[in-house]
Order: structure tokens, then sequence, then C-alpha cells
């Protein structure tokens, strides 16, 4: 997958199959809109993800940037999904006052050469989000491309959207989450050393330390499974900066692995949170945070048989 980012200038010379938006989380609804994009590859089109960054939401200030996908986590999914091309064009001053007419002939036809273009019914664009799917479908005819709009996908009669994800995030509801996302919500990265208390107390973990921009589940203990290597390793996970033992407020991804006696410090990993077990605690001393650890092991693997 080719990634554009950090430019306004760039032409793409083969006709363009287009889905605009934030894309935060990649939900199921999201899914089903890239889908109609990589559909047109059959028709010699390129499928091509434009977003920007920052997204809206961080340049303008509105609600937390803390988010569902990184940035990195974001080219990964959609290089997975047979994306093509990745625009990630920077949020300015100058490019948030784009008229969206401008927008649409000087970007999505003239340097995008777009045939196609798949939008939801919320789409917005250009200055003050005033371009929308009317305009995108008014001029579609002059500007020799074809608007697809595409309907919503609900669960539980609620439309799927990055808010709902983010509403079973922050509350905990790993299971929800999973069926809005379509795939486990996961934290991504090296493993690094940590304060080896659960080795010294038979206990090995592994330790990510997730990115600020990245939104996180409340403090707790986890259900979980690791993905390294194209294996899958199950386990259990806390989130929280670990009162018992440290006094630092640094958040860490902390899991153990169930009859595992390997070496992954310093490799990359994907840790998925499948369900909350308990909030995060302060024991009176590190024995009584031993037999917690204990009893969570041991319910943990009755979780997972």
């Amino acid at each position: 997958m080719k990634i554009i980012h950090d430019t306004t200038e760039f032409y793409i010379e083969q006709k363009t199959a287009v889905a605009i938006g934030k894309f935060d989380g990649i939900h199921k609804g999201h899914i089903k809109l890239l889908s109609h994009i990589l559909g047109q590859k059959k028709q010699g089109m390129q499928a091509v993800v434009f977003t920007f960054y920052p997204s809206a939401s961080v340049f303008f200030g509105q609600g937390s940037s803390a988010e569902l996908t990184t940035r990195d986590e974001k080219r990964k999914l959609f290089e997975h999904l047979g994306i093509d091309i990745l625009i990630e064009f920077p949020l300015n001053k100058e490019t948030a006052a784009t008229d969206p007419q401008v927008f649409i002939k000087k970007i999505l036809v003239e340097q995008m050469h777009a045939g196609y273009i798949a939008a939801g019914e919320d789409l917005s664009f250009g200055y003050k989000g005033s371009g929308n799917k009317e305009l995108l479908i008014k001029m579609a005819e002059s500007l020799g491309y074809k608007v697809e709009i595409i309907d919503k996908i609900f669960h539980a009669d609620r439309e799927i959207s990055s808010t709902f994800v983010r509403e079973a995030v922050e509350s905990g509801d790993m299971i929800l989450a999973c069926q809005l996302l379509g795939r486990h919500y996961s934290f991504e990265g090296k493993v690094q050393a940590g304060n080896r208390l659960g080795r010294r107390l038979g206990m090995p973990t592994l330790n990510l330390y997730p990115v600020t921009e990245k939104l996180l589940p409340p403090k707790g203990v986890y259900y979980s499974r690791v993905l390294y290597e194209n294996c899958v390793y199950p386990g259990i996970t806390n989130i929280g900066y670990k009162p018992t033992v440290n006094s630092l407020k640094e958040v860490s991804v902390e899991t153990y692995l169930y009859d595992f006696d390997g070496d992954m410090y310093g490799k990359q990993i994907v840790t998925e949170l499948l369900q909350f077990k308990r909030p995060e605690q302060k024991f009176e001393n590190v024995q009584e945070l031993k037999k917690q650890m204990e009893r969570d092991i041991a319910e943990g693997r009755q979780f997972h048989d």
C-alpha cells in the first residue's frame, strides 16, 4: 500500500475509487463502506482512502484527542484490507478553509482522478464541513465520477459509529466493542522492560506502554490473548498503574501468558482484550497482590478453556 502524507501536492494517474472519512476504529460500518471501493478494483480502479491528519476533532479541539486506532494501526488495517493508496491529507488553517467545490474539482477529480466515490449519509468536507453528499452528487455528472451513498449498519437498533464503539471501550464492554468493530479491541507495540515483579513472583508478564493518543478502557484486569508471529497465546492482562508496587503515573498493558516460556522482549506484539474481569485495586502488600494474581490466572484458565 502506498501512503501519501505531509503534502498536498500529489497526482494519481490511474482511475480511483475513493472513500473519505476519519475512520476512527475502522468499525463494521467503515468496513462496509470500504468494501464498495475495493469492489471497484475489478473495474481497474485503485482503491483509495482519503483521510485528514490530524483528524478534524483533534485539530479543532473537539472532545478527547484519544482515538480508537492510532495512525500506525490504521495504516496496517487499511493495508490488510487491500487498500492500494492511503492519503493522509495535512489539516491546517489553509486546508481547513478549502471551498468544498474546489475540494471536489481540484483534489478529488484533478489530483486523485476519482471515477467512483463511496460516501456515508453524514459525509462532510471542506470549509466548516459545508460540503456534503448532495454537493458530491450534484457535481458528479459534469466532472465524470459516480457517487454511491452507503447505508448505515445497526446493532441493537443503534447505528454503528465511532462514538458507539468509544462508549463501549470507555465502559469496559469489550464484548460489545468486538461486535461493533468486527475484531477485538487491541494494543500494539514492542514488549518493553517492566519492574520484573511478575518474574520474581513466578508469573512473568509482557509489558506494553500505549501511546498517549490511544483510547484506554477502564483500569483493571481483562481476559486477553496475544498475537505474535502468526500464533495466538491466551492470557490475562492488567491495564493501569500497578498501584501496589508503583508510585509512577505511567499506564502499562501488562499480560501474563499461560504456559509460555519463550522470550518476546523487544518483539512487536498485539494484545487483544476479550472481556473485563475486575477493576484495578491496591493491595496491602506484595503477598496479597500475589494471591490475587494467582486467583486471576486460575479463573483466566477456566475462561480460556
